[in-house]
């Protein structure tokens, strides 16, 4: 195998595939990139058995061929390399060696067989559809903040992406994550052909890679689903994933369907007010207190050990007064969802789950469970 490749090319897919490498392998082979040399260019594979990616680039091949090699060393010196330098990449079979040239640098590097390499195997996917990535970015980047960590609780390690009822009628494309405190729904039109999907919870790790695959507005996204795999592609990567092997639990019976008690803020606002007078509230708790009264909200955070803050916001309320208390992290990461000018706060009583929506738009729900403060 022989090519070349810019540098800036070679960066890009190689940090692409490189991360979805596991740091600690116990299987010498999941450190490495599979490099495949063919007449269309170079394509990057990595795997960690449950997630792989593919990019592929544009080069010059002299020689087809593959091979793997370390992906954190490959990746480490293309980053290391001058800009705007020609990288001449070739392997030795009989040696077992890839060497990588650019300029005045020569590197020498260990290989191992790519017959060695685990390729995932292809499924029968239920649905293909296409959706741009606008689309999907905004569906994964408002859900994502609210995926469990808790590795007992493995069904809520993910977004639940599946066909729901839309609010005004119709059917919709959602993602819904939880971690049990807190729950985000967000609701995007279906794409054509996208009606039989299966129900599938996509891994946090996932949802972290396909981030790389979404930047462009412009790219429409091939994306496949069956029961147990889910893939996304542009034209350049394929990212395939196994998706989380369990059953999302009902999230429409913690959706409050009865608080009246209406509160409109400034979101940018209400999150630096909130940020303010956390600041002196414990780590373990971080709980904030919303006194509010007429067109009034007092946010106060009280800490025996460390002071007290209070500050005072002018909103739009017009019901009985109420004082409750939130987890000030998650108030903060569902007022910086909030793309509207305003986040409109729904409660019942200070024991209760509040629902927050952005503006008047439906199609982006949040709740948030009390704390006791």
């Amino acid at each position: 195998m022989k090519f070349s490749i810019e540098r800036a090319v070679l960066v890009k897919a190689v940090a692409q595939a490189q991360s979805v490498v596991e740091r600690r392998n116990t299987i010498p082979i999941l450190s490495n990139v599979l490099i495949e040399a063919g007449p269309d260019g170079v394509s990057f594979r990595a795997t960690d058995l449950d997630t792989e990616v593919v990019d592929r680039a544009p080069a010059m091949v002299e020689r087809p061929g593959a091979t793997t090699v370390s992906a954190a060393l490959l990746n480490e010196i293309a980053r290391k390399l001058p800009d705007g330098a020609l990288v001449a990449i070739a392997a030795d079979a009989a040696t077992a060696r890839l060497t990588v040239q650019a300029g005045r640098s020569n590197f020498n590097l260990a290989t191992l067989p790519r017959e060695d390499f685990p390729v995932m195997a292809s499924s029968e996917y239920a649905a293909n559809f296409a959706a741009p990535a606008a689309l999907l970015r905004r569906l994964f980047d408002k859900s994502k903040f609210a995926i469990s960590t808790e590795e007992t609780r493995y069904y809520l390690n993910g977004v639940y992406m599946h066909v729901a009822d839309a609010e005004g009628g119709g059917k919709s494309l959602r993602c819904v994550a939880t971690d049990g405190h807190r729950l985000a729904r967000i609701d995007a039109a279906l794409p054509d052909g996208a009606a039989g999907m299966p129900g599938v919870i996509v891994p946090r790790k996932t949802v972290a890679e396909l981030k790389k695959l979404l930047d462009d507005d412009d790219t429409q996204i091939a994306v496949s689903v069956g029961d147990t795999k889910v893939r996304f592609a542009t034209p350049t990567i394929t990212l395939t994933s196994k998706v989380i092997d369990g059953t999302f639990p009902d999230y429409t019976r913690v959706i409050p369907k009865g608080n009246t008690r209406k509160l409109e803020v400034d979101a940018s606002d209400f999150a630096r007010a909130v940020d303010r007078v956390a600041t002196v509230s414990s780590e373990r708790s971080r709980a904030v207190k919303l006194a509010l009264d007429e067109d009034r909200l007092v946010l106060s955070v009280n800490a025996p050990d460390a002071g007290a803050a209070d500050e005072e916001l002018a909103v739009a309320y017009a019901d009985e007064p109420l004082e409750i208390g939130f987890n000030a992290k998650y108030l903060q990461e569902i007022a910086q969802q909030i793309d509207r000018e305003n986040a409109v706060f729904l409660f019942n009583g200070s024991g209760d789950a509040a629902l927050i929506r952005e503006g008047g738009d439906d199609s982006a729900v949040y709740v948030v469970m009390p704390m006791r403060v």
